[in-house]
């Protein structure tokens, strides 16, 4: 039984350029209704993408955002097996899909009917959050939330990426990864070379460091080296089996096209500005043969083999963890590229 009705949570009256999040005690703590849960949040990521959500340049139709969050059951909803009480477990961006369209039926990640946690339905920031058990992941023993929070979005999706590419490249190939040493660089990088592939990071020299020792074969500095030249020499002069982007740069995407040898992979992560288009013709796609995939973040499937993997020691998420009550300061941070590896934040207990 809680002893509350309200909590803590970081509320966003409208999303706009500069925006900042209010602390209020005030919002009413969620009821679980048929097939949901009622999480008690000991912690949550902060995703780059928030900060775009909040800043109004993508879609947001609710007042908390967040969408990488880890806590406890401590209610069910009607239906709900009585053993989830008091599980560890994780919610995500995929609030829920329909499960009933032809899109479901292939890969309900894309479902065009879904539902986002910090979208439309209210996310991560906050003490509380109901979920549907269906979408929860639950999370197994010996993984501490802090580090599990970032697997959630920027882990699971890297991992869905490099899935995407292993339909067309095989083991022992190249892949450049652009913004190798960001929150989501270094997991792709940690992901890919587990994978097998022989990873090529691009980076600034400062995350050089990060880059390496998450297990890149080579790592670029675009400050200081010529990056098109140095990836083509250490390619074999034809360029990368694949490329894939996790910084929303437009200029790392700008860059693709001569980093890519014929038949090529390009993987977009990164979310550059809505409006702006890779600069690449379908008469140079046709002529060279080149694929482009994307991927918005990855099934309960993925989600559990990247937990397995990380229970093993083989992925190591990079975090700096913050008090809920910096989470202003920590959104300016992530609006410079200033946090290295992936924000969390500590819910109030």
């Amino acid at each position: 039984m809680l002893l509350t009705n309200t909590q803590t949570a970081a509320w966003l009256d409208h999303p706009h350029h500069g925006a900042t999040l209010t602390l209020r005690n005030d919002i009413a703590i969620p009821e679980p209704s048929d097939g949901e849960v009622l999480v008690k949040l000991e912690c949550s990521g902060f995703c780059h993408s928030d900060v775009h959500s909040i800043y109004g340049e993508t879609p947001m139709e609710t007042n908390i955002a967040g969408h990488e969050g880890v806590g406890r059951v401590v209610k069910l909803g009607k239906d709900v097996p009585s053993d989830v009480m008091g599980k560890l477990v994780g919610v995500k961006w995929l609030y829920s899909a329909c499960g009933e369209c032809e899109i479901c039926k292939v890969r309900y990640v894309h479902c065009p009917h879904q539902n986002n946690s910090g979208r439309n339905v209210p996310g991560t920031f906050q003490q509380y959050v109901v979920s549907p058990l269906k979408y929860t992941t639950i999370i197994p023993g010996g993984l501490e939330p802090e580090i599990v929070a970032p697997l959630l979005c920027a882990g699971v999706t890297v991992y869905a990426g490099v899935a995407q590419a292993s339909k067309f490249i095989k083991q022992g190939d190249s892949m450049v990864i652009l913004g190798a040493g960001g929150g989501l660089g270094h997991l792709a990088v940690q992901v890919a070379s587990v994978s097998g592939y022989r990873v090529i990071a691009v980076d600034s020299g400062d995350k050089a460091d990060v880059c390496m020792t998450s297990g890149a074969a080579e790592f670029v500095d675009f400050l200081k080296q010529d990056v098109e030249q140095t990836v083509k020499r250490l390619t074999g002069g034809i360029g990368a089996h694949a490329v894939m982007v996790t910084a929303g740069s437009e200029k790392a995407y700008e860059s693709v096209p001569k980093l890519l040898r014929n038949l090529g992979v390009l993987v977009c992560i990164g979310i550059p500005r809505l409006d702006f288009h890779v600069p690449i013709s379908p008469f140079e796609i046709i002529v060279r043969g080149l694929k482009i995939v994307g991927t918005s973040v990855g099934t309960e499937s993925d989600i559990q083999e990247l937990l397995k993997l990380t229970a093993e020691g083989k992925i190591k998420p990079q975090i700096e963890v913050y008090d809920f009550n910096d989470i202003n300061d920590v959104m300016g941070k992530l609006a410079k590229f200033q946090v290295k590896g992936r924000a969390v934040l500590r819910l109030p207990q």
